[in-house]
């Protein structure tokens, strides 16, 4: 295969890691925050119990998305 071609193709392969992983994770954010804040309204008095918890896990999908962010850097042309 040409070079070009190569390059073309990983230039492709960066644009869909990170739209796939940016979807996904605001996906997840999404759905996270929504149960959390159910629970919340459910039991107004769990607040404390649900708020560090979510706050933990919001921060581990954005470093999933992070990484893929970093692995896109790395696989482009």
């Amino acid at each position: 295969m040409e070079a070009s071609n190569v390059n073309a193709w990983l230039a492709l392969a960066s644009a869909a890691a990170i739209s796939i992983a940016a979807v996904g994770g605001a996906m997840a954010q999404g759905k996270a925050a929504s149960v959390a804040l159910e629970g919340i309204a459910r039991n107004p008095a769990a607040a404390d119990k649900l708020f560090t918890p979510m706050i933990i896990a919001l921060a581990l999908i954005e470093s999933l998305v992070i990484y893929a962010f970093v692995i896109a850097f790395l696989i482009k042309p």
